[in-house]
């Protein structure tokens, strides 16, 4: 490519919430802006930088033609440590510390020789530090909201919820005396929601809580900007996506984008696999002689952890269920410590489970012999699995998950959840009728005809393909 064909190029840079899901949407994102001809700056922490280079190896970011790869700080102390970092650490940092280096770093790609003017700034919906930085530069911008439609709601609601006295709570009782099971009729498009529903971080007696006060601030300046992309499709979220448009039209949902991406640009969109852990395929190799629906698969995603006590109902629940299993038990997946698995429990479960710390979990989850996944509710996870046509059984962690536990249950009918002191004896019921119980074959009917939809959603002419198109002429000003 000619130095005066890449300077003409419009070039996106793309900022995403230094975790891993956040990072895997916003590059398939990047993908599809690339292969339709923008020049793509893909913007990480150092240290997801450094997690991403341990995982994928150098040449990994190295990128290739017209996609490249810039760090900032995220204003820690620098570690090396393979795992997510700390929330509420990470989110007062990033809001005090990154607009400086961020708005440096766009400046200095304004005046990089032989390189096209930044065009546009994709940001994260949880940094509002791009959306200042574009501003304060004169740079279109639009947010990425890379959780689900429903989560967003539900964080809308935090301002209000306070201005009612109801967050933050008086007193820790609000954890057993029922307070969560109030219900809340007055959130638009969203129905039969109890506050245990709303995304967790109103769980609070500080007024002056990190997280509760990031997510509402966050949740309402995403409403300043041009544009708002959703990683859903519209028929999934129908309701509170026609509620969030009423209040602000210019959102387009493109999901879920990885199988959108799969269906514009084919085998390149494996091309640039962002995962911030080395991922086991041995495990590929394991299912493939596995049984059609007959494994259990177990994962809890980058960001929650348990207390040991759980670990171990959790791993005799799976052992005591008698079925085959595939569980990915991060080593940081115990608070404060590593995790150990019970003794006797590898012994026990020998013939029919493997336990692996990372995977290809969009290929697990498409894999014929698995029969349901046991999830955090993620938003990424939730998707991949309906694009998998898996029922899921739920023990949601924190943030939204709560929300997306919510609907899985009771708005699409793919999932069962767990107590959140969950024993072994519940794990064990749960996964026999999710593997042969009615309710499990009706979950899992549901399961498919949603895969179908999303199927159906991302293929040429359908509504996530459409509005993609829509997004780069409308919002980005662009035909190819």
């Amino acid at each position: 490519m000619s130095t005066e064909t890449s300077e003409r190029k419009p070039h996106a840079v793309c900022v995403p919430f230094p975790a891993q899901g956040h990072v895997t949407p916003m590059m398939k994102l990047a993908q599809l802006l690339h292969s339709i001809g923008f020049f793509i700056t893909y913007v990480n922490t150092e240290f997801n930088h450094k997690r991403l280079v341990r995982s994928r190896g150098p040449e990994y970011v190295e990128g290739y033609v017209g996609f490249q790869f810039k760090t900032i700080p995220d204003g820690l102390p620098p570690s090396d440590r393979d795992a997510t970092q700390d929330p509420v650490a990470l989110c007062a940092s990033l809001r005090t510390n990154c607009l400086g280096p961020f708005r440096a770093l766009l400046t200095e790609l304004n005046s990089s020789a032989g390189m096209p003017q930044v065009s546009y700034v994709v940001s994260d919906g949880v940094m509002g530090f791009g959306r200042e930085a574009a501003e304060e530069l004169g740079i279109p911008e639009v947010q990425f909201w890379t959780a689900s439609a429903c989560g967003l709601m539900g964080y809308l609601q935090y301002p209000e919820l306070i201005e009612k006295g109801i967050v933050p709570f008086k007193d820790e009782s609000f954890t057993s005396d029922g307070s969560l099971d109030t219900r809340i009729d007055w959130i638009p498009g969203m129905r039969n929601i109890r506050l245990k529903d709303i995304p967790s971080f109103i769980r609070t007696t500080d007024p002056e809580d990190i997280l509760l006060n990031y997510l509402k601030e966050e949740a309402q300046n995403c409403l300043k900007s041009s544009a708002i992309i959703f990683n859903t499709f519209d028929a999934l979220e129908d309701e509170v996506l026609q509620a969030i448009s009423s209040k602000f039209p210019h959102i387009y949902t493109l999901g879920p984008v990885s199988l959108l991406a799969w269906n514009v640009i084919g085998d390149k969109a494996k091309l640039l696999n962002s995962s911030l852990w080395k991922e086991d395929r041995e495990c590929l190799k394991w299912l493939d002689q596995r049984e059609s629906k007959s494994v259990v698969y177990v994962n809890y995603g980058c960001l929650t952890v348990m207390t040991d006590q759980h670990l171990k109902e959790f791993a005799w629940g799976l052992a005591n269920s008698k079925r085959p299993f595939l569980w990915i038990v991060r080593p940081d997946v115990v608070m404060g410590d590593s995790a150990i698995l019970p003794q006797g429990f590898l012994e026990e479960t020998k013939d029919r489970g493997m336990v692996a710390s990372w995977c290809p979990q969009v290929q697990v989850l498409s894999h014929p012999s698995i029969g349901v996944f046991l999830t955090h509710c993620g938003w990424n996870s939730t998707l991949e699995s309906i694009c998998g046509g898996v029922p899921m059984m739920c023990w949601p962690f924190f943030a939204e998950q709560q929300t997306n536990c919510r609907y899985i249950c009771t708005e699409w009918g793919v999932g069962m959840e767990f107590n959140e002191d969950v024993k072994r004896g519940e794990i064990e019921e749960f996964v026999n009728e999710m593997m042969e119980g009615n309710k499990g074959k009706q979950m899992r009917r549901k399961a498919l005809e949603w895969k179908k939809k999303a199927d159906e959603a991302t293929a040429v002419g359908g509504s996530s393909y459409k509005n993609f198109d829509r997004f780069i002429k409308e919002a980005l000003h662009y035909s190819e």
